[in-house]
């Protein structure tokens, strides 16, 4: 199970981008975990999926809203890890108004879920293998915190406590 002083997982992780540019099209797009996380201070977020009442009322939100405070607090990009298709994180992305805040990051056939040893089996309510819900400030591809979630719980993997931790790391 990752830990805090371990790098992220070797793998891809999809984004629907908007408008073509920087060597990116519009649609899909892979990125290599540690190639997109070398040299940056990542706020990663991961919960169990699109559109569903918890992730959708407040894990995103609290980070949309807390985007600007991330950054001046010296994280340079937002990630929120989903087990669902770029597709589909690309349309909640446009309608959570992330854009330019954060990235909304596909994990389509939970491989990096399963890397993370971080899985919640949701086969029962038919919602398939899952991301756990948990958020980690991760510097160059190592993580520095990590804040698992119980089981249904939201208490611990929002942004405000993301926020106190960096700018505790930052100090």
């Amino acid at each position: 199970m990752l830990k805090v002083g371990d790098k992220l997982p070797a793998g891809t992780l999809q984004e629907f981008i908007e408008v073509e540019g920087n060597g990116c099209s519009v649609g899909p797009n892979s990125f290599d975990v540690e190639k997109a996380s070398a040299g940056k201070t990542i706020a990663l977020f991961a919960l169990p999926g699109a559109y569903t009442p918890t992730c959708s009322a407040k894990h995103v939100p609290g980070y949309v809203e807390n985007a600007q405070a991330l950054k001046a607090a010296g994280v340079d990009e937002i990630w929120c890890v989903s087990v669902n298709d770029a597709f589909v994180m690309g349309a909640w992305g446009r309608e959570q108004k992330t854009g330019g805040k954060v990235r909304m990051m596909a994990d389509g056939s939970a491989t990096f879920a399963q890397a993370t040893g971080l899985t919640l089996d949701l086969t029962a309510r038919g919602m398939g293998l899952r991301s756990n819900r948990y958020s980690a400030l991760v510097q160059d591809g190592v993580v520095k915190t990590l804040n698992v979630e119980a089981p249904g719980k939201f208490e611990v993997s929002d942004a405000c406590t993301l926020l106190a931790q960096a700018k505790a790391l930052k100090a």
